[in-house]
């Protein structure tokens, strides 16, 4: 399996060395038998959806099935002469990929908790609903979040400070939290393409063998159109969309208000939080200093709120960073806003990730990654063919192996010398690793990427997938380009 780098380690994740990255294979396991976990995982998680409602085996239904998926996996593998101890290896390293993450999303309930008590949440919300219009709302929530992801290249930062508080607003507002949720997404994940702050805007490059600049200009010829027809349908969805209208905001506003002491220093907070991600500053501790903030905070602005929330100031700071918060207003729409799981409502995306891990490490340790994209590659005969079995490729992998990272690394390996076979340039291959394995990760909800998104936002998958449009769009993007051999460059010739 590939060694991933965390998310403290972005910065340097250009200097990943290629050579050591190592794709188990196994010549025992033929194609069918590695798709039988595939197979019976996606008719388990469809059975649960349309007969049970996602709910079969309770709230955790998902991890239990991933789960299961596993053991069916190991089976397949034992019959195939892979060692228990391999694939133990192989699940513990993909659990140690994931540990920064889970800490981050262990963090982000906490800053949740704490940016709520302390009225920063709040004060995002009310000074939102008067500069953002509904007309423009969803496409100013992509232009957001795009600059944002940007500078700071990470989609998961921008959703965990920025679009927290532009799902709260929009639902304010009466929007749908699907569609923000998509606007935000869409935008993060644009930001987090063209960045080269980024991950993996580092590493796609670095897979393919090319350069990252070169990589990012050549990414544009895709991107931007995809954004610019997300744009477009999220101004045509904001002008057609019904909302509370003028006076509802005012009655909003009104109990905002009238709860929390709302004041523009509140905002120090988010700042300092974006300010540290710029600075380069390892994310666990930009959110935590955000949480520390926020805390002190509280007791500088909303004494009150703590006083109402337990027996004392600190027990209330305590208990908004652990457990669930809930602040009453005057108003119902703002009851359902001003609610906070703190660390204990990121326990079930927490589970599903080390679900998908389980499963992704013995789907890797018994080669059956491996014989997948390698069955891809021999049907890809012409050059589209070659870009649509990476596509594919990619949108796999990242259902199999529930990890974005994966899903660049095996096909950047596999992919690579069918590319310069063809004669194509190896930004060919890093763009499409890019349009087709970073963007769609966040549509699987065991993946890590949709895992988190949806437990930052507190929109499911299912709700926002649809309105995730530069997501989905990017993979058909880049397939157009490819069928009608546009910007596609061709090899120097020596």
């Amino acid at each position: 399996m590939a060694k991933r780098k965390s998310m403290q380690d972005q910065d340097n994740i250009s200097k990943v060395d290629v050579d050591k990255q190592k794709i188990i294979d196994n010549i025992e396991l033929n194609f069918w038998e590695a798709l039988i976990p595939v197979i019976l995982l996606m008719l388990m998680l469809a059975a649960n959806i349309k007969y049970f409602d996602g709910e079969f085996l309770g709230a955790y239904t998902n991890q239990y099935i991933l789960l299961t998926a596993g053991v069916i996996a190991a089976v397949v593998g034992f019959f195939n002469k892979v060692y228990l101890k391999t694939m133990i290896t192989e699940i513990w390293e993909n659990l140690k990929s994931v540990f920064i993450p889970i800490m981050i999303l262990f963090m982000v309930g906490a800053l949740a908790g704490t940016w709520l008590v302390s009225g920063v949440i709040p004060a995002m919300v009310y000074y939102g609903l008067q500069v953002l219009n509904p007309s423009i709302f969803l496409p100013a929530s992509v232009i957001i979040a795009s600059l944002i992801s940007i500078a700071t290249g990470s989609s998961w930062t921008t959703s965990a400070t920025v679009g927290i508080a532009l799902v709260g607003i929009g639902t304010a507002l009466g929007i749908h939290p699907g569609m923000i949720a998509g606007a935000v997404i869409s935008g993060a994940y644009f930001g987090d393409k063209m960045s080269p702050l980024s991950d993996t805007t580092n590493l796609a490059p670095a897979m393919a063998g090319t350069d990252l600049f070169t990589h990012i200009r050549y990414m544009t010829f895709t991107t931007v159109p995809s954004i610019v027809i997300a744009l477009i349908v999220f101004a045509i969805i904001s002008f057609n969309i019904e909302t509370t209208g003028s006076a509802d905001v005012s009655n909003l506003l009104s109990s905002i208000k009238s709860t929390f002491n709302i004041s523009p220093y509140l905002f120090i907070v988010p700042l300092l939080v974006i300010a540290l991600i710029l600075f380069k500053t390892k994310p666990l501790i930009a959110l935590a200093s955000g949480v520390v903030l926020a805390a002190v905070f509280a007791f500088i602005f909303q004494p009150h709120i703590l006083n109402d929330l337990s027996f004392s100031k600190f027990g209330s700071v305590f208990k908004s960073i652990l457990t669930d918060t809930q602040i009453n207003t005057d108003n119902e729409k703002l009851n359902e806003l001003f609610s906070s799981g703190g660390m204990q409502g990121m326990l079930w995306t927490i589970y599903l990730i080390i679900s998908a891990m389980v499963f992704g490490g013995i789907m890797d340790a018994i080669g059956a990654l491996s014989r997948l994209t390698k069955a891809l590659l021999s049907v890809a005969t012409n050059v589209f063919g070659l870009f649509a079995s990476t596509v594919i490729s990619c949108l796999g992998l990242n259902t199999i192996a529930s990890d974005q990272y994966l899903a660049i690394v095996i096909p950047g390996k596999m992919f690579k010398q069918a590319f310069e076979d063809k004669g194509l340039a190896p930004e060919n291959l890093s763009r499409t690793l890019e349009d087709s394995g970073t963007v769609t990760s966040v549509l699987i909800p065991w993946n890590t990427c949709g895992a988190y998104q949806s437990g930052v936002l507190g929109v499911s998958v299912a709700e926002y997938f649809i309105y995730a449009i530069f997501n989905w769009i990017s993979p058909f993007t880049t397939l157009l380009f490819a069928a009608f051999s546009i910007k596609i460059k061709q090899l120097a010739l020596k």
